[in-house]
């Protein structure tokens, strides 16, 4: 059931550390207008403890959420009552984290009567492109993150098929723990980045993963392994040394994500003129690993999409319009199932890859 009209969505999403709210207009010709979009960031408050401390995201998430949201709807000069539905994230995250968001967007939602969508957090990351510009079905979708780094082939709204995903640490979570070991703080990508601009990129050789090993699958243990013996290695490491370490686990994890990303696009099929490689997720912002990858789309004939860094980071825009295409494509779900729904710590996006599924436990298979 295709929507007829303009829809205007609510997302809410509180899956880690940031509190985000904002709203979205899906037009009837399924053109994407973002009115709001307000991310509260709390940095500082885990900057003592090397990484997100989960309790402490929880607590600022229940501190911030209302006024998130009041900021959000401000910004679009809008009231909840002229909302079509309501959008949060469900799952996968921490699990303090999502139950504040999706508590709050069920009671709004039953406060005023709107529909509620519970979305998929790696959702809102793969259809994030769609919300910038016109990208259609089928496309490649890298996803790296703090916790996922997954290569998706993207069928449809709902269609996912898994090609490839990390056995061991995620790329943000590398990045954050060689931050982290190089004292430079947190959060650790993007100052992994800013050091690894005044380093040599050559002058420490990190392994490449997997190489011998058939598949797209990622992992980045083994490099954290290395980084850490090259850095105990120096007796009093200077800040060219620190800085030489980031450029040169920089230019080996941009690396490895091209040469697994490379394997997944021999395996898509695309009868489109121009294929097309989705780059999404915390990650993406990086501009070494955008450039390298863009330099794999061009020897290829690919094309490599990837929204602006704000998009690409937790926020509550991809949720809102994650739940404006479902809603468009099918209308409500069935509230009395949704509103059931309990927040989830693990919730793949698409089937493991059969034969290797990887980090099943009592919670489900790992994201």
């Amino acid at each position: 059931m295709a929507s007829a009209k303009d829809i205007l969505v609510l997302g809410i999403e509180t899956s880690c550390d940031d509190t985000a709210a904002a709203i979205v207009r899906r037009g009837a010709d399924g053109a994407p207008e973002i009115l709001a979009n307000f991310v509260w960031t709390d940095h500082d408050d885990h900057q003592a403890y090397g990484g997100v401390v989960p309790e402490i995201a929880a607590r600022s998430h229940v501190e911030r959420i209302d006024i998130t949201i009041e900021k959000a709807l401000a910004e679009a000069m809008l009231g909840l009552d002229d909302l079509d539905a309501v959008a949060a994230t469900a799952g996968p995250g921490l699990l303090g984290g999502v139950m504040v968001g999706l508590t709050t967007g069920k009671a709004i939602s039953l406060a005023r009567n709107l529909p509620f969508l519970p979305i998929n957090h790696l959702e809102g990351h793969a259809l994030s492109a769609r919300m910038i510009e016109r990208v259609d079905f089928p496309y490649l979708l890298l996803l790296i993150s703090g916790g996922h780094t997954q290569l998706i082939d993207v069928l449809g709204l709902g269609q996912y098929h898994r090609l490839g995903t990390t056995i061991d640490d995620a790329a943000g979570e590398a990045f954050d723990k060689t931050a982290k070991l190089l004292d430079l703080g947190q959060p650790g990508g993007p100052l992994i980045e800013t050091a690894a601009k005044n380093g040599r990129a050559d002058r420490f050789k990190f392994p490449l993963p997997l190489a011998k090993r058939d598949g797209c699958d990622f992992s980045f243990s083994g490099m954290k392994t290395a980084v850490r013996e090259a850095a105990e290695a120096i007796e009093n490491p200077t800040r060219q040394d620190v800085d030489d370490i980031a450029a040169s686990f920089q230019f080996a994890a941009a690396r490895h994500l091209r040469v697994q990303t490379e394997k997944a696009m021999e395996q898509c099929d695309y009868t489109d003129a121009s294929p097309r490689l989705v780059v999404a997720g915390g990650v993406a912002a990086n501009s070494a690993i955008k450039q390298s990858l863009t330099a794999a789309c061009k020897e290829r004939g690919w094309r490599m999409i990837a929204p602006p860094p704000k998009f690409c980071t937790d926020n509550g825009a991809m949720i809102a319009w994650a739940g404006a295409e479902h809603f468009a494509a099918a209308g409500a779900p069935d509230q009395d199932e949704v509103l059931a729904m309990a927040p989830r710590a693990r919730w793949p996006l698409a089937p493991p890859i059969e034969g290797r599924e990887i980090g099943h436990g009592k919670k489900g298979p790992k994201a």
